[in-house]
Formats: C-alpha cells, sequence, structure tokens
C-alpha cells in the first residue's frame, strides 16, 4: 500500500453543527478524494450501543460490554445515488445515525477510551494511501497529527443550532430549536472537557469561523488554502 506522493491527508475539526461535513464532502468532490466522516462512525457506534441496550435511560453507558463489542464492530462507507452513506457491519445506517436521540448520546460514547482507540485505528486505515478529507474533533491532533492541512472551524452556538435544527426538519426528525441549542451546547462542554482527546484546535491549523459565510465562499476559503498548500509542497519538493 503506497501513498501517492501529490496527494495529501485534509483535516478538518471543529464544533459540532459548524458545517465540517458539508465541506469536507464538498472538498473531497472537488479534488477527487476519498471523504471519511469520523462522526458518522462514533454515531454508528453510538447507534450499536443503543440498539444493544448498552446505554440505560438515564444516559450512563455501560463500558465493559461496548468495549468487548468493539471487536465485531466494522464501519464502511458506501456511495449510494443520495450520496455516500455510512454502514455499520454491511448495513445501511445513514439516516438512523443523524436523529437526535443519537446525538443525545454520542459524546459520552466518544469519550471512551477503548472507543476513541479502535476508530482512531480504522481512520488511520482509511488514510494510509492519502488523498482523502476527513472531518471530526481530534483529526489533526490526534488521528493525523502530520497531516498537510489542518482546518479548525467554528461559530456560534446559536447559528450552529440553527443549522442542525433545519437539517432535522429537512430529515423530517421531529425537534425544537430550543433543544437542539441546548444539545448543542452539551455537546461542546463535554468535548472540550473530556479526557480523551479534546476538542481542541491543532497549533498548525488554520482557523474558519463560517457564522456568517456561505458555502459558496466556505468552498473558495477551503480551494484557496488546499491550493496554497500543495503549491508550497510541490515547490519545496522541486
Amino acid at each position: 500500500m503506497t501513498a501517492d506522493k501529490n496527494k495529501i491527508i485534509v483535516a478538518i475539526d471543529g464544533y459540532s453543527s459548524s458545517g465540517k461535513s458539508t465541506m469536507a464532502k464538498k472538498l473531497a468532490a472537488d479534488l477527487g478524494y476519498r471523504y471519511i466522516d469520523s462522526g458518522a462512525m462514533y454515531r454508528a457506534v453510538t447507534l450499536f450501543a443503543m440498539e444493544h441496550g448498552m446505554i440505560s435511560e438515564s444516559g450512563s453507558v455501560d463500558e465493559t460490554a461496548l468495549t468487548d463489542a468493539l471487536r465485531n464492530i466494522y464501519i464502511d462507507f458506501a456511495v449510494t445515488p443520495e450520496g455516500q452513506h455510512t454502514m455499520l457491519n454491511g448495513v445501511d445506517v445513514e439516516h438512523l445515525i443523524r436523529s437526535l436521540e443519537v446525538s443525545n448520546h454520542v459524546s459520552p460514547v466518544a469519550a471512551i477510551h477503548s472507543v476513541r482507540q479502535a476508530l482512531t485505528a480504522q481512520q488511520q486505515r482509511f488514510g494510509a494511501e492519502k488523498g482523502i478529507v476527513m472531518d471530526g474533533r481530534d483529526i489533526g491532533t490526534t488521528v493525523f497529527p502530520n497531516a498537510e492541512m489542518k482546518v479548525f472551524v467554528t461559530a456560534s452556538p446559536e447559528k450552529r443550532a440553527r443549522r442542525r435544527f433545519i437539517e432535522l426538519q429537512q430529515n423530517g426528525t421531529p425537534s425544537s430549536y430550543e433543544d437542539v441549542l441546548a444539545n448543542v451546547i452539551e455537546r461542546d462542554h463535554i468535548d472540550e472537557t473530556r479526557k480523551e482527546s479534546p476538542l481542541r484546535k491543532a497549533d498548525d491549523a488554520v482557523i474558519l469561523d463560517n457564522s456568517d459565510m456561505s458555502l459558496q465562499q466556505q468552498e473558495k476559503w477551503l480551494m484557496d488554502l488546499y491550493n496554497r498548500i500543495t503549491s508550497e509542497i510541490n515547490g519545496s519538493n522541486c
């Protein structure tokens, strides 16, 4: 398995509902790279835990049972007519993992050491040949600390909650803006304060505050950054 020297790894980290996935998918498509949604992987593990009775009504996670089950959890991505879908042990779970119920449980699951170890290993295998765009919480700090391009995306909680609320409405998922905002704020707190790979900007990441940016402006910003970085790399290799 040999990495293409002309391809790089793009790591896009940032807060929940900041638009990371949307911009990462578009950038990957424009570059002909593979897109990996690390957040979807944690959502898939969360769904597995929910379906197998590993999360109680109070929200506590049976870490021992989930850790034991990790060897039997395989996550991949498939291209469908609707776009890229998340596959959990061969089953398409794309719509199921986007529910507010999964959102309410994913941060505690993602904070578990064994879960992060297992998924980090899977993610690193995806990037072995480079030519990928991956978004998440710790891609530039833990999964690919040597990624050539690192971006940290942020926006106000209110802006992010509004985007998430609209997405849930479009998917036909019942929710209220107040519940979504509360979930965004809670996830921010858990992500920033967890002991295992907390959310933080990598020292060499470039900040993108997209609170007041259109999708077209974000796309141009990312492509301009990519072109600058690859030009510098190619120039240094001459």
